[in-house]
């Protein structure tokens, strides 16, 4: 009877630690917030393992990780922060991956008559009052923003209007609530559900920016690098990438 009961017992903590190991928990730069649920969705279904996902400005997660954050894998919105952590052997080996492009649009509400053809020369109109971007200190949506702004020459002209959000969501979100009358947002948010019958918009062209390449990487502090590897192979197939074009990123330069 007590071999049974150890038994029982030893079966129960075996099947308790695995079911803990099936979940992994993903630091994700805050453009991938409507596509990224998506996708973790259908990995859960396909799988029955489950994502947890945090959303957030790159570079402070950057500095998190580097800080020893108990994150499994790290989706930036840029390749340095990824190639810098794999410099310090602070990621699994071959599991840097450039996973998508993303791009940046000028967004105004719905009721803010504003000729959005002119490009971003839209932002000296008189009734927009202050304008939304990422920050640009830790936020690579931001920088770019800076970037395409300075490149149209209208930087200097508009910068006392600038508000920052900590994340390229947030800015977002300033733009929704009224808090801003203008944005540089991620075209991955302003096609998303919250968005996309709220405004319009106008896309960037893409010379007026350094390119958002963006990639991800499995943490060598991972506790569940099985996982974590199942879910970036995941993330390499061509249902992945369709549900990433969905929402306006660029996965030419994906290699499957």
């Amino acid at each position: 009877m007590m071999r049974l009961r150890a038994l029982f017992t030893f079966l129960f903590l075996a099947l308790a630690t695995a079911s803990l190991g099936q979940e992994i928990t993903i630091a994700a730069a805050a453009d991938l917030q409507s596509a990224m649920q998506e996708i973790a969705s259908n990995f859960q279904k396909n799988t029955g393992e489950v994502v947890k996902v945090t959303y957030g400005s790159s570079g402070n997660f950057f500095q998190q990780i580097q800080n020893g954050a108990p994150f499994d894998m790290f989706f930036s919105a840029n390749l340095d922060y990824p190639s810098k952590l794999e410099t310090a052997g602070l990621t699994e080996p071959g599991s840097y991956y450039q996973y998508a492009r993303g791009k940046i649009v000028l967004w105004v509400p719905n009721d803010m008559k504003v000729n959005l053809q002119s490009g971003l020369s839209a932002l000296l109109d008189p009734d927009i009052k202050k304008i939304a971007i990422a920050n640009p200190r830790h936020a690579p949506y931001g920088q770019a923003a800076v970037a395409a702004m300075q490149k149209d020459g209208v930087y200097a002209k508009v910068k006392d209007k600038l508000v920052f959000g900590e994340n390229i969501s947030q800015a977002a979100s300033f733009v929704m609530s009224g808090s801003a009358d203008a944005g540089i947002v991620a075209l991955s948010l302003a096609l998303s559900p919250a968005m996309k019958d709220k405004g319009r918009f106008a896309e960037i062209l893409p010379d007026k920016y350094p390119p958002l390449a963006q990639a991800c990487v499995i943490l060598r502090s991972s506790k569940n690098k099985e996982v974590a590897r199942r879910f970036l192979s995941f993330i390499k197939s061509a249902a992945v990438a369709q549900t990433l074009a969905s929402y306006g990123f660029d996965v030419q330069s994906r290699v499957p």
